[in-house]
């Protein structure tokens, strides 16, 4: 089983290596479930609607009217978009909703990566995954494609979640061989934007030492890291997904960025 989250510049072409990546996995008897994320297009549509949003420790401020295109954007229109590419490249996947499929549930995220307290609105932390819609699909033979939203405990209202974060909750759930976020540079560097401080492998331990250096959307990414494996995957590697070889050597087991156990 491998969860992978699924963004950055990948998600901006026709996705076509992305799917041959992940058809080639499954014909190699791999399990896989992707969680998107969408942080772009989201941008995107919020300028569209007039809405200015802004970013406090990586984590995008989310109000009442900008969860309602967050929602919109991630599981009406990326989740099902990037399914039916999948689909068009002989991969059977199906588009779900975190919040709809009751798969995510989630609190309100009130501390920052780096310890410091935040108000970010209807951003949310993952405190329960319900695997079952996930297995179903996969047990039939489907890659489920989950957008990164959230019901709250009472199933009164919805939450935005990280899609790093969300991806590293469905990863600990699942026990997952292994966590593969990919995004928009080669892995985690010790000193940004140093390139030659590019860490190949970091263990659970240090890397929650260091964690307070890391700023913006590393921020989260470094989190997620440690989300996972602390409940259950086995290890997360993050590769560029701007590079169209960093998929498939990922699920190879090579590349990018490892943190284990």
């Amino acid at each position: 089983m491998i969860v992978v989250k699924f963004g950055g510049h990948a998600m901006s072409d026709s996705h076509g290596e992305f799917a041959q990546a992940i058809a080639d996995a499954i014909s190699q008897g791999v399990e896989i479930v992707i969680v998107h994320g969408g942080g772009p297009q989201i941008g995107s549509a919020l300028e569209s609607a007039g809405i200015t949003t802004e970013f406090i420790g990586g984590f995008r401020v989310t109000t009442p009217e900008v969860f309602e295109i967050v929602e919109r954007v991630l599981a009406k229109e990326i989740g099902p978009a990037v399914a039916q590419s999948l689909c068009s490249h002989g991969v059977k996947a199906v588009a779900i909703s975190g919040r709809d499929s009751k798969t995510l549930v989630a609190e309100k995220l009130t501390t920052l990566v780096d310890g410091s307290r935040a108000d970010l609105g209807l951003v949310g932390t993952v405190i329960e995954v319900n695997p079952e819609k996930i297995q179903t699909l996969v047990a039939q033979g489907s890659v489920p494609v989950v957008s990164p939203v959230a019901k709250d405990a009472l199933g009164t209202h919805g939450f935005n979640v990280n899609a790093d974060i969300a991806a590293a909750a469905i990863a600990g759930a699942l026990e997952a061989q292994w966590l593969i976020i990919m995004t928009d540079v080669e892995g985690i560097y010790r000193n940004w934007p140093e390139k030659d401080s590019l860490i190949s492998e970091i263990s659970v331990e240090e890397l929650q030492g260091i964690k307070s250096t890391f700023a913006d959307g590393m921020a989260p990414k470094v989190q997620s890291c440690l989300d996972a494996i602390g409940a259950g995957a086995h290890a997360v590697r993050i590769i560029d997904g701007r590079n169209p070889q960093a998929l498939k050597s990922a699920l190879l087991g090579v590349g990018g960025t490892l943190v284990f156990a």
